[in-house]
């Protein structure tokens, strides 16, 4: 099947709530896929959970689904629970929380709200490239500027330089950090595995950017793809760390439910030859599956590759001087919203 330009997905896989899909024989699929967007109508914008997986308790998440198409994407899936497939549809089917900066702003001037550090975003990338346009990510971000409400970003997008001001002003009262992803220094690569996402020196360009404005950035190495991006662990650390970052953070890649399929097909088209080494490696790390059911282990993995990835990662951070941990962000400055603390004075 032909590989729609700009898109990381050859096609769209079947997906497990539905029994009607469409098969394309081959090279017969779209040559084109277009971007849609369509209003997601969640009437609360801040999801919690209970994974120990994840170092957060709560986030914001202003899309579902993802332009920037990576292949790997372990949050695919997640299309399914709307209706859409894990494949093209993720990566062109984007639901907009047009009203998350309304609802968040209800949220924080709710009596009982107790300010938590929001990750932005858990699962899509709060800056993929619909964002320039909508703004979206950061009207959500002005209103967390305006309440001091801590918040870490993980993204692989240059754009978040855009808002600078507003992270500058939660630097000010240590209620900031950012995660820039790295996975290749490669352009090529990068471009394969992440093909609407910026460029390996863009992504440089923005830790250096947030380093100088004082914002806390370190970098996510994330996923590492063993005998794809692993040999270049040590370079990745170096080069992040020049540019500024300050903390790292990384996991093992795994592909749940379809995302073993399109990963697959990846593979077919740009590593045929490495086909059969890397999913064997991942299943070596995953469980003898390809992505683990375990909490605490699908993350990190498991065995002698999991653990050579570990070390490596470990020993480039500490030659190059990395903190052992991100630093904290702090709730002591947060504030209801204006208007909110305005009545409350006048009463």
């Amino acid at each position: 099947m032909q590989h729609p330009k700009g898109r990381g997905s050859t096609f769209n896989p079947n997906q497990r709530f539905t029994s009607l899909h469409v098969d394309y024989d081959l090279g017969e699929g779209p040559e084109r896929v277009n971007t849609q967007l369509f209003r997601d109508h969640s009437s609360t914008v801040i999801s919690r959970h209970h994974s120990p997986d994840l170092p957060f308790e709560a986030s914001l998440n202003p899309y579902r689904g993802c332009e920037h198409g990576c292949a790997y994407c372990y949050a695919r899936p997640t299309h399914e629970y709307l209706g859409f497939s894990s494949g093209h549809d993720f990566e062109s089917k984007i639901m907009v929380k047009e009203d998350a900066p309304a609802l968040l702003r209800a949220e924080f001037a709710r009596p009982h709200y107790k300010p938590v550090c929001l990750a932005c975003s858990g699962v899509t990338d709060p800056y993929q490239p619909i964002e320039r346009k909508l703004r979206v990510t950061r009207r959500c971000l002005e209103v967390m500027a305006e309440c001091r409400n801590p918040v870490v970003f993980i993204t692989k997008n240059h754009l978040i330089t855009r808002d600078l001001d507003l992270l500058q002003e939660l630097a000010r009262y240590e209620a900031v950090a950012a995660y820039i992803s790295v996975t290749s220094l490669d352009p090529q690569l990068a471009h394969q595995l992440e093909p609407r996402a910026s460029s390996p020196s863009q992504r440089l360009d923005a830790i250096r950017q947030l380093r100088a404005a004082g914002v806390p950035v370190g970098v996510s190495l994330a996923p590492v793809i063993p005998a794809i991006n692993e040999e270049e662990i040590p370079a990745i650390v170096q080069a992040a760390h020049d540019a500024g970052a300050s903390f790292i953070g990384s996991t093992v890649v795994r592909l749940p439910f379809a995302v073993k399929d399109i990963f697959t097909a990846w593979l077919d088209r740009y590593f045929p030859e490495r086909k059969d080494k890397v999913l064997g490696r991942i299943r070596d790390m995953q469980g003898k599956t390809l992505s683990h059911p375990d909490f605490g282990t699908r993350l990190k993995g498991e065995g002698i590759w999991a653990e050579q990835i570990r070390s490596m990662v470990t020993i480039s951070a500490r030659r190059c001087g990395y903190a052992p941990h991100r630093p904290q962000v702090s709730t002591a400055a947060f504030r209801r919203p204006q208007e909110m603390n305005g009545q409350m004075e006048l009463w």
